[in-house]
């Protein structure tokens, strides 16, 4: 049996920035919750909001630029980036490209 091969750098960048989008998601809605729910204080969302804000930024731009690598249809491409807006959604899509072998091999390294 033949092993898999390991992912590329462009790969395992997408993955971590999807992964950290995607916490950050989740560190600015418990913040939310605190300062409309809990304690009405906004530290949450103060620490949290420019740290999504980046990351939200930073998996976009990893997006277009991983896209482009792995010449990924512009179909894929605008679902990467529209599973940037729904809380945890780069999650999904991260596994579900490495499941479907779009973070395999860049189409640029591929020999001929």
């Amino acid at each position: 049996m033949a092993a898999s091969p390991s992912p590329t750098t462009g790969a395992l960048i997408f993955r971590a920035v999807a992964i950290a989008e995607a916490c950050s998601w989740a560190g600015l809605l418990i913040g939310m919750f605190f300062k409309y729910v809990v304690v009405r204080d906004d530290i949450g969302v103060t620490v949290f909001g420019p740290i999504h804000g980046a990351l939200f930024i930073a998996y976009v731009v990893i997006t277009l630029l991983v896209a482009r690598a792995y010449r990924w249809t512009v179909g894929t491409t605008a679902l990467a980036l529209v599973a940037s807006i729904p809380p945890l959604a780069t999650l999904w899509f991260e596994r579900r490209a490495r499941r479907t072998g779009l973070l395999s091999v860049p189409v640029a390294t591929q020999s001929s």
